[in-house]
């Protein structure tokens, strides 16, 4: 049967449109932790000049932890069934809501922040079902469409629920979240059938190390994880540190309203741009939208340092991140098609991996060049995008399959 026949068979849109919807809530979920946690610190008892580092360190290590299992996530895939992996990253997105729900001080607080480590690897076991389901001419949007739901969700979460942190608090958002997360759950278990069925019988360990050695001993795969790394790093690194911005250039006494606002319209940016990237993609060539969106973030990301008030900082937000969640959404179909076909599954499980480690190292990164101003993230993440295409353009050069 051919991919385009079990597309059409498998009814591919209507997965599309459940794996989005997936990806949304629990982008919607992260948007509004990013957004509000630094807003809510001091409630904790966090004095306001610790705010900075507590913000960073929270979000490294509720990255930093989860990443030593994603080996294991994908070969239990592989093994068993990709469906309840997919599953149990919703599980962990719920203890981790109750968890803080509950804390009554920053070390509970902080663990259940951390627990979300737990549902790395989803992403990617999504988009290798989706691209067995969807015709291989429309590969590239099915990506584009789902990926970006996740920039879209990460943004509006902060914009529709701003005006609640402000009204209510963070606990109140928690709550939501908690509902959301059942849903999704039950959703994600009776939505679809899952179609995979296991070939291997191998123990768990030794497909998991057989994974890191298969994206080792592929030349392409290697370079395209840095390179990937270095092109998102700038962007989780602005992304930990926008609500300071924001509430550096702000003088009323909404913070988390205007922290919605601002964060929302790269939301809507996304919403528009990630479309028409993916189509074009799907036209010209990944690796030559790649590389061309990338050119141009580079020269989009210096835009907020000279931002003077909330309009101009608003605007260069919307433009830098609708462009880069487009690419970001695009380097996920370069690296299906950089995969071999009879381990894409394990390899897509690292998927979000470059931008979970830019996650830990772009806040630590931003611990140092914001001692200056908080505004000098933005030329560092140009700088780290910049770096991301000359690796890139190594990884373009190097042939597809493991060497």
């Amino acid at each position: 049967m051919t991919n385009a026949e079990s597309g059409s068979s498998a009814g591919w849109v209507r997965l599309l449109a459940l794996f989005s919807a997936a990806g949304f809530i629990e982008a919607f979920f992260f948007g509004q932790l990013s957004a509000f946690v630094p807003l809510y610190l001091p409630r904790l008892g966090i004095a306001g000049d610790q705010v900075p580092m507590w913000t960073g360190a929270i979000a490294s290590v509720s990255v930093a932890i989860g990443i030593p299992f994603l080996p294991f996530w994908g070969a239990l895939a592989d093994r068993y069934s990709r469906q309840p992996i997919i599953v149990r990253s919703f599980v962990a997105y719920l203890v981790s809501a109750l968890t803080m729900l509950l804390a009554g001080n920053i070390w509970i607080f902080a663990v259940g922040r951390s627990v979300v480590s737990l549902a790395l690897g989803y992403s990617g076991l999504m988009m290798t079902t989706l691209s067995e389901r969807a015709p291989q001419e429309r590969v590239g949007l099915a990506f584009s469409i789902m990926n970006a739901a996740a920039p879209m969700g990460a943004f509006l979460g902060p914009l529709v629920s701003g005006p609640a942190m402000d009204a209510w608090g963070l606990r109140a958002l928690l709550l939501a979240d908690v509902i959301l997360m059942l849903l999704v759950i039950l959703a994600l278990s009776f939505g679809y059938r899952d179609r995979f069925r296991a070939k291997r019988s191998d123990p768990l360990l030794a497909m998991a190390v057989e994974s890191v050695r298969l994206i080792w001993r592929s030349a392409r795969l290697r370079a395209l994880f840095v390179a990937l790394f270095l092109l998102f790093a700038g962007w989780m690194l602005a992304f930990t540190y926008a609500p300071l911005v924001i509430t550096a250039l702000y003088r009323g006494d909404e913070p988390g309203t205007a922290v919605g606002v601002i964060l929302g319209l790269g939301g809507l940016a996304a919403l528009v741009l990630s479309p028409v990237v993916g189509a074009s993609a799907d036209r010209f060539g990944h690796w030559r939208v790649l590389f061309v969106g990338a050119a141009v973030a580079v020269l989009l990301w210096p835009l907020p340092w000279f931002a003077t008030g909330l309009v101009s900082l608003g605007i260069s937000w919307a433009l830098i991140n609708g462009l880069v969640s487009a690419i970001f959404a695009i380097s996920f179909t370069v690296l299906s098609s950089s995969a071999p076909s009879e381990a894409r599954g394990r390899v897509m499980s690292f998927a979000y991996l470059p931008a979970n480690v830019g996650f830990v190292m772009g806040p630590a990164i931003g611990s140092v060049v914001t001692r200056g101003s908080i505004f000098a993230i933005f030329p560092a993440a140009a700088v780290l995008t910049a770096l991301g295409i000359a690796v890139l353009w190594l990884a373009a050069r190097q042939p597809a399959q493991p060497v």
